[in-house]
């Protein structure tokens, strides 16, 4: 354990810190296997790398921010890396009900519409550094006092990161009520993935089954269709995709993979129960895919889907794990 700013040692795993680009960058490192995650606390926790070796180079499967002018200017459109809490996609107009009570939320998109939550831009605490023989890890916290009228419940959310052996990441986020009233919570966050070849040839399989039907505006109908397209490797040539789809959790291995069959890359994710919705996005450009472990669907302040609720004092974890497999 060691304080932010230091640099830290045991065995293969360390943790630094440097600037770069205008970030402000914690580095988690695994020196026997070359690896290296990086997290900028300030912006909404956000993961900022996760650079492998490959064919003798290093390549970050995140697609992050170039810079912080970027982030800046593009942070509201794409969203990427960040944490989303204490909902994420769309409330529409930003507008519900909790406990026979209405509320609506000031911070609202272009669309007229709330979306992926009031942290993602929130400047986030180093509470702990840890380094031993199995990770390197850092823990960030936000501890939001219910300043938006809209989400009057303030509770903390605590960031887990751990780099561990193999090319593996563990994130936990922990959400703890402090609002003396129950209140209602989703959580999830918005990685990017990239391998440097473009989406359309890459494969996507994941273990579902069903699909959230969404209307015109991407908020789900509350009916779930019956959707097995990907149980088994499908190329995403030409695939458009910003769709919720429910995870079963029956098969021993990774819940969803995404393969990159040219250059040899599999990256693996295992959500755990908490997480039950993977929400698959595609951007316009094509270079890089949103894979997004969620805790219920969209609109679950409204449509109550595998809504979370904290009692006063409760907290609950939700943990996702990615693994890189270079075949």
């Amino acid at each position: 354990m060691g304080k932010f700013g230091y640099i830290l040692n045991y065995m293969a795993f360390h943790i630094h810190t440097f600037q770069q680009n205008g970030f402000d960058i914690v580095a988690l490192q695994d020196t026997a296997n070359n690896t290296q995650v990086e997290i900028i606390p300030s912006l909404g926790a956000a993961l900022h790398a996760f650079t492998i070796p490959h064919n003798g180079q290093p390549l970050n499967i995140i697609d992050n921010y170039k810079n912080l002018e970027e982030q800046q200017q593009q942070l509201t459109k794409s969203f990427k890396g960040v944490k989303l809490s204490p909902y994420a996609c769309r409330i529409p107009y930003g507008q519900y009900k909790w406990q026979d009570e209405a509320y609506q939320l000031s911070r609202l998109a272009p669309s007229g519409h709330a979306i992926h939550g009031l942290l993602y831009d929130a400047a986030f605490t180093v509470l702990e550094t840890i380094t031993n023989e199995r990770e390197a890890a850092l823990v960030l916290q936000y501890s939001y006092k219910g300043t938006d009228p809209g989400y009057p419940f303030a509770y903390d959310c605590r960031v887990r990161y751990s780099l561990q052996s193999n090319y593996t990441l563990s994130i936990s986020t922990t959400l703890i009520n402090h609002a003396g009233t129950a209140i209602p919570v989703m959580d999830g966050w918005h990685p990017y993935f990239t391998t440097g070849t473009p989406v359309d040839a890459l494969e996507l399989q994941f273990a579902s089954q069903q699909i959230v039907e969404f209307n015109e505006q991407l908020v789900p109908t509350g009916q779930l269709l019956p959707c097995k397209d990907y149980l088994r490797p499908q190329l995403l040539k030409g695939v458009q995709l910003d769709n919720s789809f429910l995870l079963h959790f029956t098969q021993p291995g990774p819940l969803c993979t995404l393969f990159d069959p040219q250059q040899r890359i599999a990256i693996d994710f295992y959500p755990d129960h908490n997480y039950p919705v993977l929400q698959v996005y595609i951007p316009p450009h094509r270079h890089s895919i949103a894979i997004e472990n969620l805790s219920a669907p969209p609109n679950t302040f409204n449509n109550g889907m595998h809504l979370q609720q904290l009692p006063p004092g409760g907290e609950q974890t939700f943990t996702t794990r990615i693994q890189v497999r270079l075949a």
